[in-house]
């Protein structure tokens, strides 16, 4: 599915410390205890196999069927004294997921030329089961943490058969040396202090605003860390297996890629900066900050500068000439910048207020979908000055329905706007947020509803896509989501 047409429920992870749980702003962290001992030939040789039998373990990456979550970095068998006992943790999920589709958005107008054309959003029902697993060992005198994460999953699409598939989440070890902790594998790393958009989460650069919060699939990665007092230093090869792999099939995630942070605590803020090199995107530079500037009141920013970057291209613009191939492509383009500002506010009965705003300048551009929506125009219209006279409605449909492709994308828009509010009362989440894009007054809206025992979880969300007809996101494949969703904790 498409990234911009996936929501989140989830609360917003503050800036984490490396090696600790997510914390909240202001929270104390835990003190860490560093292990003697050295690197040694079998602990490197269990690294190279980790990070190979890791990227061997993907399973379908692209079909994985559940929302990704607001997960952060990992960290199972860092910053703690590792014991001989195993830790066996997993959930069990069944959800439903329901779907209306757009009698108005481009595949359904594409549909009434070309009826083969699938405009159709089915409801499905999902069940999951995903396993944890943590054991810390010795090797050659050296602690090291094994971790794994898996997740089968079965489907059933309305009208459709059954589907099953699974994959490793996570797969990897780490060991704590006398200088740095080290990691390899595939782990779930994310950075960035945003909620709706992470603009330096450039490790996992996890989707965003999803209806159900679950773990997502981490990525093959050797790690180094380094930290002391305040002060943390990391560095993260991602992809290593796809070094030597064409960029036509490394795009955004995929990339094999060199990548940085340091992170500074100076009193009630907590300082980033980032750095990244990928094989075919070039370097990128960024810099983040997340301040508490009182009990209530929390701000954070963040921003990113671009060498180049993956996007969407097409070689028709807004001629409205039926083409024989589709003419929009992922490529490498350019330089681009991302920024994000956002405030939070707390009250002292759980109730929470957050505003954002981020700027994306790795997606289209207004003056592009102008164009777009000026060749949907003339492919409905069968204007005479197609490149065939007298093209086929099928053609046509086809055409058209080819021009749903850049919504595949993180931002459909550049400039976004996201208002959330939220109360929590005891084990109740109850929230509502709107993302509102300015351009074309587009806005989507989520209303959600949780509870939380102590093994048992139910979710309830609802998203509706509005705005004028003219808005981009009414021209989505789906007009309304549902999802109704219980999770059992063991």
């Amino acid at each position: 599915m498409p990234a911009a047409l996936l929501t989140v429920e989830t609360a917003r992870h503050a800036a984490c410390w490396p090696n600790t749980k997510p914390r909240e702003a202001g929270q104390a962290r835990a003190p860490v205890v560093w292990p003697a001992g050295g690197c040694t030939p079998t602990l490197l040789a269990t690294v190279a196999w980790l990070v190979a039998s890791s990227a061997q373990a993907e399973v379908d990456p692209a079909a994985s069927v559940s929302a990704v979550g607001s997960v952060t970095t990992t960290t199972t068998g860092t910053g703690t004294t590792p014991s001989s006992t195993a830790q066996l943790t997993g959930e069990l999920r069944l959800h439903w997921d329901g779907r209306r589709a757009n009698a108005n958005g481009v595949l359904a107008r594409a549909q009434t030329l070309l009826p083969s054309v699938n405009a159709s959003t089915p409801n499905n029902l999902l069940a999951e089961a995903e396993l944890r697993f943590a054991k810390p060992i010795q090797l050659s005198g050296v602690p090291v943490a094994l971790a794994a994460s898996t997740l089968a999953w079965q489907q059933q699409t309305a009208g459709g058969a059954a589907a099953s598939k699974a994959r490793f989440n996570e797969l990897n070890a780490s060991a704590e040396l006398d200088f740095a902790s080290i990691t390899a594998g595939k782990k779930v790393l994310g950075w960035d202090v945003g909620y709706g958009f992470r603009p330096n989460d450039v490790v996992q650069q996890e989707l965003r605003r999803n209806l159900l919060a679950v773990m997502p699939e981490g990525r093959p990665l050797i790690e180094l860390e380094h930290f002391a007092g305040d002060t943390a230093a990391t560095l993260v090869w991602v992809n290593p297996q796809r070094l030597n792999t064409h960029e036509a099939n490394s795009r955004g995630a995929g990339e094999s890629a060199l990548a940085a942070r340091f992170y500074q605590r100076q009193g009630a803020a907590d300082w980033f900066a980032f750095g990244r090199l990928g094989t075919h995107t070039g370097a990128s530079l960024g810099a983040a900050l997340a301040w508490v500037a009182s009990d209530s009141l929390e701000l954070h920013a963040s921003m990113r500068l671009l060498q180049r970057h993956d996007g969407w291209a097409t070689t028709a613009g807004a001629d409205s000439r039926v083409l024989a191939s589709n003419p929009w492509q992922q490529t490498t383009l350019g330089a681009a910048n991302q920024g994000l500002l956002g405030a939070q506010w707390t009250g002292a009965q759980q109730q929470s207020l957050l505003v954002e705003y981020w700027h994306d300048g790795n997606t289209l551009s207004d003056a592009q979908w102008r164009a777009w929506a000026q060749r949907n125009l003339g492919l409905m219209a069968n204007p005479t000055g197609l490149a065939a006279p007298g093209a086929p409605a099928s053609a046509r449909g086809g055409n058209l329905a080819w021009q749903a492709t850049p919504f595949d994308a993180v931002s459909l828009r550049r400039d976004n706007v996201l208002l959330r509010a939220s109360w929590q009362p005891e084990r109740w989440t109850l929230s509502f947020d709107a993302l509102i894009q300015p351009a074309d007054r587009g806005c989507i809206s989520t209303a959600a509803l949780q509870w939380q025992g102590e093994r048992w979880r139910f979710n309830a969300s609802l998203r509706h896509h509005g705005g004028p007809a003219s808005a981009l996101v009414r021209q989505l494949p789906l007009r309304q989501q549902a999802l109704l969703a219980a999770t059992a904790s063991f």
